[in-house]
């Protein structure tokens, strides 16, 4: 039998990640979205110019958009349009998905928070989180659980020496 190559390029599919989300709030759900993008910010993501950290994703008229994702733009890529690196971008999701984020924001006191971003086959894809923010306690002791499964594995691996 013949095994078909895979197209797969090495290396990663995710363009950028938001490690601050996980520490800040408690993540219930992953929702993953398409982006409506213009074509010097499709570019720039293929470079990895992209950063989520200080993102969030709102509602507004009952669809979702993603405020505060910086995407740096490239000097050969945007010499005729003028590119606005921090803009508002919307989130293309089906109705059903929608509806569900609203009735769960509204309802429950959740949040919507960007967690990564990207590439599926051709096109960027955004993962949502349903959160609930973290209270200071919590988050003192998940940096001890983290704290301490890090000297755990030092201890293991020295004693293994």
């Amino acid at each position: 039998m013949v095994k078909k190559k895979s197209k797969q390029k090495a290396g990663s599919n995710t363009i950028a990640l938001n490690k601050k989300a996980r520490h800040e709030y408690f993540i219930d759900d992953e929702i993953e979205a398409g982006m409506e993008l213009q074509g010097w910010e499709v570019k720039a993501l293929r470079q990895g110019k992209a950063n989520i950290a200080e993102s969030y994703v709102f509602m507004r008229d009952g669809e979702a958009f993603v405020s505060g994702m910086t995407i740096t733009p490239l000097n050969q890529a945007s010499t005729h349009v003028v590119a606005n690196p921090t803009r508002v971008r919307k989130l293309l999701m089906s109705r059903r998905e929608l509806d569900n984020l609203l009735g769960r924001i509204n309802r429950e006191g959740m949040t919507l928070a960007a967690l990564s971003l990207y590439w599926s086959r051709s096109w960027v894809k955004i993962k949502i989180g349903v959160a609930k923010g973290k209270k200071l306690h919590d988050k003192r002791t998940d940096l001890k659980e983290k704290d301490w499964a890090r000297e755990k594995a030092r201890v293991m691996k020295s004693s293994l020496r």
